[in-house]
C-alpha cells in the first residue's frame, strides 16, 4: 500500500484524503489549525454561532450532478437538512426593496413591477436565466484513469446546454457592473451588479441567479464546520489519519520526485504528496527553489485575489423580521481598512436553529477589499486590537440607526481581517478565492507540475474563481492523476 501525505484539512485536502483512501492508499493528512474545512469555517464566541465560509452549496440539490460528489465524500447525506431560502437576497435603496425570488416567473413579475421601464431588459434576463439554469459542472474523469464506475456523459443534457452556451460570450465581456447599466431602474442596478461583485464577471451574477432559481444553492443544517466534520469523520472511518497542529514547512524532493513533508524539523517519509494548501503560496514557499513552470508562472502574475474583513456580531434580540441576506446602502460609510464601503450587507441567522441562545440572533457581514496593508501596517505598529474595536463598533452603529431594537443589545462582537486567514490559512494575502474580472479569462491549472514526480495541487486556486465546488473538483482530480501515475483503479463508494 503506497503512503500518501495531503497538505491541509480544507474541503480540497479531506476529498482528496478520501478518495484516495477509497482507492486504497494510506493517508495521512496534515492539518496546521485544530478543526478541518480550511475557509469552509465557522465559530463560538459566548454560545454564538458565527458562519465564516460557506453562504449557499452549488450541488445541495439531489437533482444536481454534483451532490453525487457531495455525497460520495460524506459532506452530505439523507440526515443532512438543507435550508433553501426565499427570497435569496434582498437589496434595500431608496424605501424600495428588490428580492432575488427563487422562482423565475415570479422574479419577473416583481422586477416588472418595480420597474415597468425595463422591461425588455427584464425579459431577457429572465430568459437568459432559465437557458443557464440547464448548465451544471460537470465531473469527468481524467484521460487514461482507470476507474471502478466511468462517470456518464449525457449527450441530450450536451445539448440542452447549447442555448446557454451561445450567450455565454455576452455575459463573459463584460463585468456585473457594465451589465447592471442596461437597466433603467438604479434599484434593479444595484442589486444586480452586487451578486456578486460589482467588478467580477457579469458571468458568475448570472450563474448565480441560475443556481437559486434550478432549485440548487442551498444552505446545509450546521453549516461550513458541521460539512468540514462530517467529512473528516468519514475519512477516520475508511482508515485515514488527520493530524491536526501540524504546519508542514516543506516538501521533500529528491531525485525529481517528492519523497514526503518537513513537520518541525522532522522528516516525514510518503510515497507521493498532494498540496491543498494556497497554491500560490505553496510553489513559492514549500519547496528549496520556487517552481518555474510557464503555469506556475502564469499564476504568479495573473492573480488578484478576493479579500475580506469579517464582522460578526450576537444580539440579544430576535430579529426573525429582518431579511437573512440583506444589502442596503448606509447614510455614514463603514470606514474599513481605510477603505470607505457604502453598501453593507449581512446575513441573519435568526432562523436557524443552534445559532444562538433562544430569543437571540447571530449575525455577520463580509466587507470585500484589498484592506491588507492597513491591518498588516495595524499589526506593527500595535493598533490592531483598537482599530477591529473601532470598525466593529461603527458597524453596530449603522445596524442600531437601521434596525433600533439592537441599539444595546450586542452581546458579543468578532472581528477577522485578511490577517486572519492569512494565519489559519496560510494563503496569500489571506484570500480565499481568485477575482473573475471581465478582462481575465477562466484559467485551470495543471493538478501535477512536469518538473516533480509523485506531487499532486488541488484547492481554490488550481480553478479559478475557486468555491466549494472547485475544492471538491481538484481533490478529486488530484487523486485520479496518482491512480494513473501508480497505475491503480480509482473509486468512490456510491
Amino acid at each position: 500500500m503506497k503512503e500518501l501525505v495531503v497538505i491541509g484539512a480544507g474541503i480540497a485536502g479531506l476529498t482528496a484524503g478520501i478518495y484516495a483512501r477509497q482507492s486504497g492508499f494510506d493517508v495521512t493528512i496534515y492539518e496546521s489549525h485544530t478543526i478541518p474545512g480550511g475557509a469552509c469555517t465557522s465559530w463560538r464566541r459566548k454560545g454564538y454561532l458565527f458562519e465564516g465560509g460557506m453562504h449557499w452549496l452549488t450541488g445541495s440539490s439531489p437533482k444536481t450532478t454534483f451532490n453525487k460528489l457531495w455525497r460520495e465524500v460524506g459532506a452530505l447525506d439523507d440526515h443532512v437538512n438543507i435550508y433553501n431560502r426565499d427570497p435569496f437576497l434582498a437589496f434595500e435603496y431608496n424605501a424600495q426593496t428588490a428580492y432575488l425570488y427563487r422562482d423565475i416567473d415570479k422574479l419577473r413579475q416583481h422586477f416588472l413591477e418595480i420597474s415597468p421601464d425595463d422591461e425588455k431588459e427584464i425579459i431577457n434576463l429572465c430568459r437568459d436565466i432559465k437557458k443557464f439554469t440547464k448548465i451544471a459542472m460537470p465531473i469527468l474523469d481524467i484521460k487514461n484513469v482507470r476507474v471502478k464506475k466511468k462517470t456518464s456523459f449525457s449527450w441530450s443534457a450536451f445539448f440542452s446546454t447549447l442555448p446557454a452556451l451561445f450567450r455565454m460570450s455576452f455575459y463573459v465581456n463584460q463585468s456585473s457592473k457594465e451589465f447592471s447599466k442596461r437597466f433603467k431602474s438604479p434599484l434593479l442596478q444595484l442589486l444586480l451588479e452586487n451578486i456578486v461583485g460589482s467588478d467580477n464577471k457579469a458571468i458568475g451574477m448570472i450563474f448565480t441567479i441560475a443556481t437559486v432559481i434550478s432549485g440548487d444553492g442551498g444552505y446545509p443544517e450546521g453549516g461550513s464546520l458541521a460539512m468540514a466534520n462530517r467529512m473528516a469523520k468519514y475519512f477516520e472511518t475508511l482508515g485515514g489519519t488527520i493530524q491536526y497542529g501540524k504546519s508542514v514547512s516543506k516538501v521533500l524532493v529528491q531525485n525529481g520526485a517528492a519523497c514526503g513533508v518537513v513537520i518541525n524539523g522532522e522528516q516525514i517519509q510518503a510515497d507521493a504528496v498532494i498540496v491543498t494548501q494556497d497554491t500560490l503560496v505553496a510553489i513559492d514557499t514549500l519547496f528549496d527553489a520556487p517552481i518555474c513552470e510557464p503555469w506556475a508562472q502564469k499564476m504568479r502574475e495573473s492573480t488578484k485575489p478576493t479579500l475580506n474583513t469579517f464582522i460578526s456580531v450576537g444580539v440579544e434580540a430576535d430579529l426573525s423580521d429582518v431579511p437573512e441576506n440583506l444589502e442596503f446602502i448606509t447614510d455614514e460609510p463603514l470606514l474599513c481598512g481605510g477603505i470607505p464601503v457604502s453598501i453593507i450587507s449581512i446575513n441573519n441567522y435568526a432562523g436557524y436553529k443552534g445559532y444562538a441562545p433562544e430569543g437571540c440572533t447571530a449575525m455577520t457581514s463580509v466587507i470585500l477589499g484589498d484592506s491588507y496593508d492597513f491591518w498588516k501596517a495595524c499589526k506593527e505598529n500595535g493598533t490592531y486590537e483598537a482599530e477591529k474595536q473601532k470598525l466593529a463598533e461603527a458597524f453596530t452603529r449603522i445596524l442600531a440607526k437601521k434596525y433600533p431594537q439592537i441599539a444595546g443589545k450586542i452581546a458579543v462582537w468578532d472581528v477577522a481581517t485578511p490577517l486572519t486567514y492569512e494565519r489559519y490559512l496560510h494563503s496569500y494575502k489571506g484570500s480565499w478565492m481568485s477575482i473573475m474580472e471581465k478582462e481575465s479569462k477562466m484559467k485551470s491549472y495543471p493538478s501535477k507540475p512536469e518538473s516533480i514526480n509523485n506531487l499532486y495541487f488541488a484547492g481554490q486556486r488550481i480553478m479559478s474563481p475557486g468555491g466549494l465546488p472547485a475544492a471538491a473538483e481538484t481533490g478529486r482530480r488530484a487523486v485520479q492523476y496518482l491512480c494513473r501515475d501508480t497505475n491503480t483503479v480509482f473509486q468512490g463508494n456510491i
